[in-house]
């Protein structure tokens, strides 16, 4: 009967434990085998075991360097960004004021757009022949000729950070604005009698009680960020010349494009390995366990 008890709760999640297996657990397994395979859809009849030769043609690659630095710099700019924004704009929100709801749905809006959409916004946008920001820039007089935005190397992945920053700063937003909504007001009346000024008790009292809720989005953006490729591929295709190609996208191109699914599977495994390392570092040097601890 006891043991019945015990293996209640478990009965009740296996379905789930199941369905999960299955739709994450297979794939990744099989992906992290393709690794180690000369696995080409173009050579169906051809495919075997390669050792570390996917791995090797990953290291040799010319591009490979580059795309990493592309990777970092995308993903670091646009998490600052994103959660600088992001933190402002929930401490703005914070404060009640007339037409605070009709506000918050219109900033909050680009979190319902899906990445395709986006990009397609700002593809269009920033068209070095046609796009608005062009004509802008011109009628203010801050540009002399027009901008090849996404054809010239360090202008195009600067738009995909514009891109990622203005789509994430909603959920940086929402989440800080409902941790500061979570502090107790009494604390800040007890600070302001004791003569608090408001950035002593910005950084005193408000940062440590949210800081929970900030490992945590910086944490999860981060890896959303790293892992996303919609962004780059509907803007500017990893162009010019992989100038603002990031991993996941390259990972992408060189398993739809090229049909080299080896290849790309050992990206793959290469990048669950830098994101399992960066999530253990940031949790470990962040302290997470004593977050919110006073």
């Amino acid at each position: 009967m006891k043991t019945r008890k015990k293996l209640e709760p478990w009965m009740f999640l296996l379905p789930a434990l199941i369905i999960l297996l299955l739709l994450f657990g297979y794939p990744l397994i099989n992906s992290f085998i393709m690794a180690f395979q000369n696995y080409k859809l173009t050579a169906p009849n051809n495919i075997t075991f390669n050792g570390l030769e996917n791995f090797k043609k990953l290291l040799d690659d010319t591009d490979t360097l580059m795309i990493l630095k592309n990777t970092l710099v995308y993903v670091v700019v646009s998490v600052f960004g994103q959660f600088i924004l992001g933190m402002t704009l929930a401490l703005a929100l914070k404060k009640q004021f007339r037409g605070r709801g009709i506000y918050q749905s219109i900033v909050f809006l680009p979190w319902a757009f899906s990445g395709f959409v986006v990009g397609l916004i700002y593809r269009w946008s920033f068209n070095g022949e046609y796009g608005v920001v062009n004509n802008i820039l011109l009628d203010l007089g801050i540009i002399d000729e027009k901008i090849a935005w996404l054809g010239t190397p360090g202008y195009s992945l600067a738009v995909v950070i514009i891109a990622m920053i203005w789509m994430g700063i909603p959920f940086f937003a929402i989440m800080i604005l409902a941790a500061l909504q979570s502090i107790p007001t009494d604390i800040y009346e007890a600070a302001n009698v004791d003569g608090c000024g408001v950035v002593r008790q910005f950084f005193q009292i408000t940062l440590p009680y949210i800081k929970p809720t900030i490992i945590t989005t910086v944490l999860l953006r981060t890896i959303w960020v790293f892992n996303s490729f919609d962004l780059v591929l509907v803007i500017t295709n990893g162009g010019p010349a992989n100038s603002s190609q990031t991993l996941p996208a390259y990972m992408y191109s060189k398993a739809f494009g090229t049909y080299d699914f080896g290849f790309a599977s050992a990206l793959g495994v290469v990048i669950m390995i830098l994101m399992g390392a960066y999530a253990m570092l940031f949790l470990k040097i962040t302290k997470y366990d004593k977050a919110g601890d006073f």
